[in-house]
């Protein structure tokens, strides 16, 4: 006699254990990633630092946390598609997370350095490798939905940083983060490893995890580099408008001090609700593309707002900044995108590389807008840096094939 099997319905798919794990698992990637950016002006301040030496000294520390996540995003990618989705996902939360306690001990700016560079490679490979998990194992008309909502509940982790410093002092805001990390990993005890990659992983024939592949063939690499564009206005908005908006501030005239980190904080409740959205529009309008491109027009026209329209209270400031928050909340449909273009054997290198090479920009960007302001003024220092992003982007998006609907069970020659 013949057993009915029942087909599994959307809410099980959306809501099943890999799904939460991997939101969860990014909820205290972006708490610790961003925590030093929230805890950046008190922590160098309670270090002896003078005002001129933590916006010099606050930099090169973001930088060598932005450098850990290149290195790392490449490590972790690699590894993904060599030993599995899970396995990344086991090893860079343990790395963050003891590199961010060790950061709630640091007496010194140099000391301070090496571990956010530790805790960059750490947090490079929770993104990446949760996106192409979740990807894999959802049915393909819901891996937009599926992928929006891991970003969209993970980008929540920076709304509870912020809180979380102005409850407790900055070392305890790292200690509390090292244990969040520490207590996932029992979480993520029974989550079971994607299918796709589980058969490709018994071919022995076929070559994976090869970071140099992307580079070797020219139509991967054209691919792979208009997805990295893609990204580019989303740090634009978090690595200089929202990191530095006590300097656009002051620009503008605000009388009341702006403080970054709740800066940041508003542009992340945006980023959570656009993520939420954007899974959505994609899915409605049956494209990746079209959705992206969307939200990105709607964050250059904020970008304008926010430098250009004389904003003249915090209030004010703090609100543009949500709206360009909301506008580079596509950030779940890059890195889908960049899951999408590439086969089983090269996807998690690609997915985990790709947001950690544009985060890895912030380097160039930051690296730009000091050396613009040698020339210009403050805001037109920033409105460069971001035409330059901005240019890159759109041409990327409107010109890189459309992946909504694409079976992800194929490999790359």
């Amino acid at each position: 006699m013949d057993t009915l099997v029942t087909p599994r319905s959307n809410f099980s798919h959306l809501f099943s254990a890999p799904v939460i794990v991997a939101a969860l698992g990014y909820f205290v990637d972006i708490y610790d990633l961003l925590l030093f950016g929230i805890v950046r002006l008190p922590s160098l301040a309670s270090l002896g630092l003078s005002e001129a030496e933590i916006s010099s000294t606050g930099a090169s520390i973001l930088n060598w946390q932005m450098a850990g996540l290149l290195l790392g995003g490449i490590l972790w990618g690699i590894l993904g598609d060599k030993k599995g989705r899970l396995s990344v996902l086991f090893g860079s939360i343990i790395t963050y997370s003891l590199a961010n306690i060790a950061c709630g001990f640091v007496q010194d700016p140099a000391t301070y350095k090496i571990l956010r560079f530790i805790a960059g490679v750490g947090l490079a490979g929770e993104l990446g490798a949760g996106i192409t998990l979740v990807s894999e194992i959802l049915p393909k008309h819901l891996r937009a939905i599926g992928t929006s909502l891991v970003a969209g509940i993970g980008l929540l982790g920076a709304i509870v940083g912020y809180f979380t410093v102005e409850f407790f002092d900055w070392r305890n805001a790292y200690f509390i983060g090292g244990g969040l990390g520490i207590s996932l990993l029992l979480l993520r005890i029974g989550v079971f490893e994607s299918g796709i990659f589980e058969g490709v992983k018994s071919q022995k024939h076929v070559t994976k995890g090869n970071f140099f592949a992307l580079f070797t063939n020219k139509d991967r690499f054209v691919r792979y580099m208009k997805c990295i564009g893609i990204g580019l206005p989303t740090w634009f908005v978090i690595g200089i408008l929202a990191t530095f908006s006590n300097e656009f501030g002051k620009a503008l005239g605000i009388e009341e001090p702006i403080r970054p980190g709740l800066s940041i904080m508003w542009c992340y409740v945006g980023l959570s609700a656009g993520d939420f959205s954007s899974g959505f529009l994609s899915h409605w309008l049956e494209s990746r593309k079209k959705a992206v491109f969307f939200m990105m027009a709607f964050t250059l026209i904020c970008s304008g707002i926010y430098l250009y329209t004389g904003i003249k209270t915090a209030t004010g400031l703090y609100t543009v900044a949500t709206l360009l928050g909301f506008g580079i909340g596509y950030w779940a449909m890059f890195v889908t995108i960049g899951a999408e273009q590439f086969g089983t054997n090269l996807r998690a290198t690609a997915a985990t590389t790709v947001p950690n090479m544009v985060r890895g920009m912030v380097i160039v960007m930051t690296t730009l807008f000091a050396s613009f302001k040698d020339s210009f003024s403050v805001i037109d220092s920033g409105a460069l840096v971001g035409l330059i992003c901005f240019v890159i982007g759109f041409y990327s998006i409107l010109t890189i094939p459309e992946t909504h609907g694409r079976d992800l069970d194929f490999l790359e020659e």
